[in-house]
């Protein structure tokens, strides 16, 4: 049987007024290909369901052709609310600045997190996406990301793109206060972290390196 992915993605689309936000296309897009080319069978889904929003500042007329299967998926999410988490092999978290607002609060998205965890299955999480990581807490009371060597969008890059002061938090300071051990590579560089089962990719540049991490540990699993 084939490898069945959930890709999980935000419903939040500003983060202010002036700023719309949502899902960074690319790092949506370029996973979901690098799955469909394994053979894996993918739903998405968000916290409130049907059209997810994609950040404008990650759309151009190129992507938009050159990615038109991948948008239409996003046109029509499931809700979390209404995912079992039994029926899927991983979980996989884009990024885009949505993810910081929806994310973190969703008592849904927590749920669906801790349950990937506690069954022991593959989270991957990339650029903002590890935002879905740091309300997650064990049925042992300690933190998701506790003890576990991760990387997300840097302060650094925060600063860089001038939005650190519309997120919430920053999400490099606060899985470092819930005890991940953080690694940051220069910015922009593709970079991704793997402990045991849990993956995340630092930015934009790390999405395919991710989605291929997942396919790696899948595969090995399956033959262990």
């Amino acid at each position: 049987m084939s490898k069945r992915i959930l890709m999980l993605v935000t419903s939040h689309d500003k983060m202010d007024d002036k700023h719309p936000t949502g899902i960074w296309l690319s790092e949506f897009a370029e996973p979901y290909e690098e799955f469909q080319k394994a053979g894996y069978a993918i739903t998405v889904t968000s916290p409130k369901g049907g059209p997810a929003p994609i950040d404008p500042r990650s759309l151009n007329e190129e992507n938009e052709r050159r990615w038109e299967a991948a948008i239409a998926r996003l046109k029509d999410t499931v809700p979390v609310a209404a995912v079992n988490p039994e029926e899927y092999d991983a979980l996989f978290v884009p990024g885009g600045h949505g993810t910081m607002f929806d994310f973190p609060v969703d008592p849904n998205v927590r749920t669906l997190v801790r349950r990937f965890a506690e069954a022991n299955k593959v989270i991957a999480a990339v650029c903002h996406g590890p935002a879905a990581l740091v309300g997650v807490v064990l049925s042992n009371g300690q933190p998701l990301v506790a003890g576990k060597r991760v990387t997300a969008f840097t302060n650094e890059e925060e600063r860089a793109v001038q939005l650190d002061k519309l997120v919430p938090f920053l999400l490099e300071s606060r899985l470092r206060e819930l005890g991940a051990h953080f690694i940051a590579a220069e910015k922009w560089t593709d970079h991704v972290e793997q402990d045991g089962l849990l993956i995340t990719g630092q930015n934009p540049q790390s999405g395919i390196s991710a989605a291929q991490a997942v396919i790696r540990t899948l595969e090995s699993t399956a033959k262990g």
